[in-house]
């Protein structure tokens, strides 16, 4: 059972419509049905006086991540469309702190960093600033998908010295390739991160 105080941070990765919804153009299976899991996370965070961030899949309607455009993924959660949007029934409340990711086309899948599609060079986003800011010194972590982002976001708080945690129940694998998922756990274990 994981607690919650001021300073951990729990972080709902990339809960929108195109990912969680059966109707997305990259939904994952089962991904509605961490909702009410992350809920519940959300309500003991913010009970607890802890940090809650969202972070959000946020292109442009062409970018190098699109398959349309070289990459390898069908067109997802461009910027203020229905498919960005976080999911109907996600708790997402007016204090938190949301992360967008790829706003200028950029590619990556961790919250903490995006990467030029040309160059591959890496840059943070704000998240760790903010976190810091704030005091934070661990972290929870839940959302879409376990072998994209969620993998990516908690392998990169490891590595910025964060107590990196990531809830099971919270969690739901694309699974590109069988067995992707269970793979992304033990990458994150070896990576010094507990799943719980």
């Amino acid at each position: 059972m994981v607690t919650y105080d001021p300073a951990t941070a729990l972080i709902v990765v990339d809960v929108q419509n195109d990912f969680a919804d059966p109707k997305g153009s990259l939904s994952v299976d089962g991904g509605a049905e961490i909702v009410p899991f992350v809920n519940e996370q959300i309500a003991a965070a913010a009970g607890a006086g802890a940090t809650v961030v969202y972070t959000r899949d946020w292109h442009p309607e062409s970018t190098p991540h699109f398959a349309k455009d070289g990459g390898i993924w069908p067109v997802h959660c461009v910027a203020g469309t229905w498919g960005a949007e976080f999911h109907p029934d996600l708790d997402v409340r007016d204090d938190a702190v949301v992360v967008s990711q790829g706003v200028g086309g950029e590619d990556g899948y961790s919250g903490f960093t995006v990467r030029d599609p040309e160059t591959g060079e890496e840059t943070p986003t704000d998240l760790d600033a903010v976190l810091r800011d704030r005091g934070v010194s661990k972290v929870v972590i839940v959302g879409l998908a376990t072998d994209y982002c969620v993998k990516a976001t908690a392998i990169d708080a490891a590595r910025l010295g964060y107590d990196t945690t990531v809830l099971a129940d919270g969690i739901r694998a694309v699974n590109l390739r069988p067995g992707d998922g269970a793979r992304a756990i033990a990458e994150m274990c070896e990576a010094g991160v507990t799943i719980a």
